[in-house]
């Protein structure tokens, strides 16, 4: 029997039906993972996620698995190596961001112990459920909060998917089997 899924995935690639069916709205705790995927999702603004779900593996390999200490101390020639890396998003401004990211990322677990106490703070760990929107009060809220504490690409929509991809927010429509 075929499982009933959000129809914003219904007939797409399989890699999109495996994000969907392991990954997107299910809580996420560990801050490699959740610097990643505020990684992915900044490079994914004016993209499709399609198009970042079949670069993923590259962009580990780019990002040196995502390795915040590494990351922190990237420069220009680090820089320049990713802006000739065809195997990703190469655009500039989102390269830059994700290390100015993850100096700020770093801080913030230095503040908080970790990330994800700090992102599951504005819940007070509490999943919130809701429909297909955009962007909301709570992303608009942390995206203000992020931006302040000098994040780049993390506006209120970036921040909505942000949220939804690592299941803060639980977008699943209620007829999909993982609602």
């Amino acid at each position: 029997m075929n499982k009933k899924r959000c129809e914003w995935v219904e007939g797409k690639e399989e890699i999109y039906i495996k994000y969907h069916d392991e990954e997107w709205g299910i809580p996420k705790y560990d801050d490699k993972i959740l610097y990643e995927m505020l990684v992915l999702e900044s490079f994914q603004a004016g993209l499709s996620w399609i198009t970042i779900l079949k670069k993923r593996e590259a962009f580990r390999k780019a990002f040196d698995n995502f390795e915040l200490d590494k990351i922190i101390n990237y420069d220009d020639d680090k820089i320049n190596e990713l802006l000739e890396n065809e195997n990703i998003i190469r655009h500039k401004g989102k390269i830059e961001a994700a290390i100015v990211n993850a100096r700020v990322f770093k801080e913030i677990q230095k503040e908080y112990g970790n990330f994800s106490d700090y992102i599951w703070d504005f819940t007070d760990g509490e999943i919130i459920k809701a429909e297909y929107k955009t962007k909301s009060e709570l992303s608009e809220k942390i995206s203000k909060e992020l931006k302040k504490k000098g994040m780049k690409f993390v506006g209120p929509t970036i921040i909505y998917s942000y949220l939804e991809s690592i299941g803060i927010i639980d977008n699943h429509a209620k007829d999909c089997f993982k609602y």
